[in-house]
């Protein structure tokens, strides 16, 4: 008889392994990390992800990724406008593929910055992809100006 799984904390049972080993090594470092599951909802951003967003986890809530890159507000860093499909999260989960970018985004509190992005899918043992772990960080040296 198995176990039944452990809630997240918000009510929600982690769903698969990667993404419980990639949530504990988010809820872990100091670096902005959120996670994406396989069905494309952001299902944890880590402290420090709540700290440059504006907004907790527990104030957002499950969302679909393409609502909060809608949040967002993706622009290159030219000012034209960035589509959810071809932020690096967009092109993780649906390209299967690691993806990069320096982009800008007007964060939850109205703050508007640039960060280099850069995200990854989450393949489990047998191939198959449970969701993507996004990393972001400020460009130090070029600040967004709107």
């Amino acid at each position: 008889m198995s176990a039944a799984p452990q809630s997240d904390g918000l009510g929600q049972a982690p769903k698969s392994l990667p993404l419980i080993l990639a949530r504990e090594l988010a809820a872990n470092l100091a670096t902005p990390m959120f996670l994406i599951d396989g069905e494309g909802i952001v299902v944890y951003c880590n402290e420090a992800a709540e700290l440059m967003l504006g907004k907790s986890y527990a104030e957002m809530g499950a969302i679909s990724a393409a609502d909060f890159g809608e949040m967002l507000h993706l622009e290159h860093p030219d000012g034209s406008p960035l589509s959810r499909r071809a932020s690096p999260p967009g092109v993780a989960f649906l390209e299967r593929t690691p993806a990069h970018s320096t982009l800008c985004a007007t964060t939850l509190d109205e703050s508007h910055k640039q960060f280099e992005v850069t995200a990854y899918p989450l393949f489990g043992r047998t191939g198959d992809m449970h969701g993507v772990l996004t990393v972001f960080w400020e460009s130090p040296e070029k600040q967004a100006t709107v």
